[in-house]
């Protein structure tokens, strides 16, 4: 029995088919699936089956290319249920885009032909979290848009669906890291202050709004941070943030003590999920990009955790440095491995 061509797009070749079999990657699940001969069944990718031997397996396009071949679906990982999941999935967000008010999650799985939990279950597995944030991230996408478009906050904000400025500015409260009327002109207007200072890493930048610190980081200056935030207003902060620098040296020196410090910072919905795991790491210990990534209920977008990882904006802070290869190397750290390193010896010794 020969194995089909795998659809273009889906899995570059049988190795890479083969290796996702082996990590049991639920990314790949409705990608192809795998034949195993000697049973005659075939299963998802991810199936908590035992492994057949790779001379056994053969992979198929989908279930219909392995039916043609003879053979049946699994009956303990539901191949077929795929092409029914991502079907409930796009309905789901279709529902959800063109929404006014979030939707309930009994009425969003009753859409959708799942119960409630199984849906909500179903949900942070495909997107790492839940229907509602999910939701309230579109809207405030939305919103950041009809911002740049309009002339006018109160506009913007019915534009993007809020019932009302009230309902807008109580979902905004600690996410928008700019100010709406910020957003409505790409961010000019916003005034940004920074000051450096010595640490035992080195000289750190320090950036903050008046909301929080928005960039810390090593080897930069105010050139760096102008082209970061082209459209803000730069300015030296000056004795103003003696207090806040003083605090944000005493948190790099001693990187395992917990830190109270306001930060201003926002990402992707993928991007805050990830950043929220990495502080749940315990000082001294490290998590793989994998581990991260199954954290937040996407196993299969191990470099997307990669990405996000290396996307934070407020070093040590949220500490991007406890996150490592697998099989324990340091990976990569924007400020150079010596300081990763460093920081996690200083961790482990307390």
């Amino acid at each position: 029995m020969a194995g089909l061509a795998l659809r273009t797009g889906t899995m570059t070749d049988q190795g890479d088919a083969w290796t996702a079999v082996l990590a049991r990657d639920r990314g790949a699940d409705g990608r192809f699936v795998t034949g195993v001969l000697t049973t005659g069944i075939y299963c998802r990718p991810s199936c908590p089956a035992r492994h057949p031997k790779r001379e056994n397996v053969r992979f198929f396009a989908d279930g219909a290319a392995a039916r043609a071949a003879g053979l049946r679906p699994c009956l303990r990982c539901l191949p077929d249920e795929v092409t029914r999941e991502a079907a409930a999935l796009d309905k789901a967000f279709a529902i959800l885009r063109a929404a006014e008010e979030a939707p309930s999650l009994v009425a969003l799985a009753g859409a959708a032909g799942y119960s409630p939990h199984h849906f909500h279950r179903l949900f942070r597995r495909a997107t790492g979290i839940t229907p509602a944030a999910y939701y309230r991230s579109l809207r405030a996408r939305r919103t950041e848009t009809a911002l740049a478009a309009n002339g006018r906050i109160t506009d913007a904000i019915y534009d993007a669906g809020y019932s009302g400025p009230a309902r807008f500015y109580a979902e905004a409260k600690g996410r928008l890291g700019m100010t709406p009327s910020a957003w409505r002109d790409g961010g000019r207007g916003e005034t940004i202050s920074w000051a450096t200072a010595e640490t035992d890493l080195g000289t750190m930048l320090v950036a903050a709004t008046e909301k929080g610190i928005c960039r810390l980081s090593f080897d930069e200056g105010e050139a760096a941070l102008r082209r970061r935030f082209p459209r803000a207003e730069i300015a030296h902060g000056g004795s103003k943030m003696s207090d806040l620098v003083a605090r944000a040296v005493a948190a790099v020196n001693a990187p395992g003590t917990p830190h109270d410090l306001p930060l201003d910072v926002r990402g992707t919905a993928f991007q805050e999920a990830v950043w929220r795991e990495l502080t749940r790491i315990p000082a001294g210990e490290t998590r793989t990009y994998a581990q991260i990534a199954a954290a937040v209920g996407r196993p299969g977008a191990v470099r997307a955790a990669g990405s996000a990882n290396g996307a934070n904006k407020v070093a040590v802070l949220i500490p991007c440095h406890r996150v490592v290869r697998t099989g324990g190397a340091l990976g990569g750290y924007a400020y150079g491995l010596d300081r990763k390193a460093r920081l996690l010896e200083r961790e482990r010794q307390g």
